[in-house]
C-alpha cells in the first residue's frame, strides 16, 4: 500500500495486446489508450529491426507496489528493455478530484489516502481531465473561469469503463478526450473545483480530474506576466 502514480506505457501498436494482458492480469482495468508516432529515423528502425514507428500510448493509475509487479513482468515476460521494446514510466499524482474518481481510477488496488506528493515545492501542476467526447469546451470554460489559460486535447479510448457504474453510479462511453492544463500550483485547487462543479460527474461531460507535479516549465512566463 503506497502512493498513486500515473503510469505511461509507450510500445509498438502491434505489441499493445500483450501489454494489455499484463494490465488485466494485475487488475489494472481502467486504462486510457491513444495512438502516437515515434520519431526514430528509418536507419534507426532498420538497426533495431523494427518495421514501423507507429506507437500505442497507455495511461493508467497504479499504486507503487502494483507498479513494481507490473514492471517486473514487462521486463521478464515482454522484454521491454530490449532495443526497440518500448518504455513505461511513472509520475506521482499530487491530487485526485473526489473520492468517487479515486475509487474508480485506483479500482481494486490496495491504497489508502496519504499526503500529497513529496514534490511539494513545485510552482506548477499538470491537471489532466478525462471527459466525454464533445465536452472539452465545457471543461475549458470552467477551467478559464478559475484562472486557467488554455489546454491541449488528446483523443483516447478507455478500457474498464463498465467499472464506472460500480464506483460512481454513472455509465461512461469508451471514447474519451484527455485535456491537459498546466497551471500555477496556487491555482490548481480552484481550477479542479471549477471543473468538477461545472463539468464533473453530475453533468453531461462526466469529467474526472487529477493532477501531477511539474518540476519546471518553459513558455509560460509571458502568459503569466
Amino acid at each position: 500500500m503506497g502512493s498513486l502514480n500515473l503510469m505511461t506505457t509507450i510500445v509498438d501498436r502491434k505489441d499493445l495486446n500483450r501489454y494489455m494482458e499484463v494490465y488485466q492480469n494485475n487488475d489494472l482495468h481502467v486504462t486510457f489508450l491513444a495512438l502516437g508516432y515515434g520519431t526514430a529515423s528509418n536507419e534507426i528502425l532498420d538497426y533495431l529491426g523494427l518495421e514501423s514507428n507507429q506507437k500505442a500510448v497507455a495511461f493508467s493509475i497504479v499504486e507503487a507496489g502494483s507498479w513494481l509487479t507490473v514492471k517486473k513482468q514487462f521486463e521478464k515476460k515482454l522484454k521491454i528493455d530490449a532495443p526497440g521494446g518500448g518504455i513505461s514510466f511513472t509520475v506521482p499524482l499530487s491530487s485526485i478530484g473526489g473520492m468517487k474518481a479515486l475509487q474508480f481510477l485506483a479500482e481494486k488496488q490496495d491504497y489508502q489516502k496519504e499526503e500529497e506528493s513529496t514534490l511539494k515545492n513545485t510552482n506548477h501542476q499538470l491537471i489532466i481531465v478525462i471527459t466525454e467526447p464533445g465536452y472539452t469546451n465545457m471543461v475549458m470554460d470552467a477551467a478559464r473561469s478559475a484562472g486557467a489559460y488554455g489546454g491541449t486535447v488528446i483523443h483516447a479510448k478507455g478500457t474498464g469503463m463498465e467499472m464506472a457504474e460500480k464506483f460512481m453510479g454513472v455509465s461512461l462511453a469508451s471514447e474519451k478526450e484527455l485535456v491537459l492544463i498546466v497551471t500555477k500550483t496556487d491555482q490548481k485547487n480552484a481550477i479542479m473545483q471549477a471543473i468538477m462543479k461545472e463539468a464533473g460527474l453530475s453533468t453531461k461531460a462526466k469529467s474526472i480530474a487529477f493532477s501531477l507535479p511539474v518540476t519546471d516549465t518553459a513558455g509560460l512566463r509571458l502568459v503569466e506576466d
